[in-house]
């Protein structure tokens, strides 16, 4: 096993390494992105256009040479126009199914919020299982499946709010934002000749990546450090100021990317920092305030920092 993570670690390194070089001054969120791949789950990225969203999800389909499809969602996106259709060929008198783009490694589903809810429910069957349903027919996605949505949080005409039940099929929410100015220099100078994208190399493949996400399920988790996971998630149903807390999905979700985070980490083991960074953005989106809360000027973030601060970590004395 030690072998294994060894060859993992160095395999993890180059990624973030292609993803750094393509988006600057952004290690957490790139983490964040890595964390979310190896652990199966899927990723909203709520920011404002022109943060490099797209560019950072274009660099990771290059760099584990997966393929990339993208759909820029409408109102007058069709669930088929997402998961493919059936076509009746005369000739040979049989329907013959064309895949929609979701058949793909990295699937980039642009501000989601302006398609439909009934598109917006395609996506579930495939975030969820894996696979889409099309004529009664189930045709599994390719492996690995990593589906990033995005949405604007300041543009509110023609969207539709998404749902709770999918936005807790999301793992992890979070935005790029703004970079500093020492930063956005730095980058204009470095895509003034060329971009980085265009001179990026696949550094691993999906197979790899495959395997890694095997590696990460045998990422040993304490029964102590367990026992705190669950103790901050069931404290956000229990919290004053939560109307809704966080689900049991949302406590499996956390403890798949905390396994993820600490490989990530160089540890095959996860320790309790590692909950603690992740809180934010894998509770963050599946929890509501309470009306007196928000009046009051509480923040989702302020919240879970209680809430976080309110569990009790555990630790090993060593004799």
């Amino acid at each position: 096993m030690e072998t294994m993570i060894r060859e993992d670690i160095q395999a993890l390194k180059r990624i973030q390494a292609n993803l750094a070089s393509c988006i600057l001054g952004k290690t957490d969120e790139i983490v964040l992105l890595m964390t979310a791949m190896l652990a199966g789950g899927h990723v909203l990225l709520e920011d404002v256009p022109g943060t490099g969203k797209t560019v950072l999800i274009k660099a990771l389909a290059k760099s584990i040479r997966g393929q990339f499809r993208r759909i820029q969602c409408n109102p007058d996106l069709l669930p088929t126009d997402i998961t493919g259709v059936s076509i009746y060929h005369p000739k040979d008198e049989v329907f013959i199914f064309r895949p929609g783009p979701i058949m793909t490694h990295i699937l980039l589903a642009d501000e989601i919020n302006r398609a439909t809810t009934k598109t917006q429910s395609a996506l579930l069957e495939a975030m969820e299982e894996r696979h889409v349903t099309v004529d009664g027919e189930t045709y599994d996605l390719p492996k690995p499946f990593l589906l990033l949505a995005t949405q604007n949080p300041i543009d509110f005409e023609g969207t539709y709010i998404l749902p709770e039940a999918q936005l807790d099929r999301f793992m992890m929410k979070f935005s790029l934002g703004y970079p500093d100015a020492e930063t956005e220099t730095k980058m204009i100078l470095a895509q003034s000749v060329v971009h980085p994208l265009d001179e990026l190399e696949p550094v691993v493949d999906s197979e790899q990546i495959l395997a890694i996400q095997k590696q990460v399920k045998q990422v040993h988790l304490d029964e102590a450090v367990a026992a705190y996971l669950v103790a901050v998630t069931r404290l956000t149903r229990e919290h004053g100021s939560i109307y809704l807390g966080a689900s049991p999905r949302a406590t499996l979700a956390l403890v798949q990317a905390s396994k993820a985070l600490a490989l990530i980490q160089e540890r095959d083991y996860v320790i309790p920092d590692d909950i603690k960074f992740l809180v934010p953005y894998v509770l963050g989106h599946r929890i509501l305030l309470t009306a007196e809360a928000r009046m009051e000027g509480a923040t989702v973030q302020s919240v879970l920092q209680s809430v976080v601060q309110q569990v009790k970590v555990p630790v090993r004395w060593e004799k």
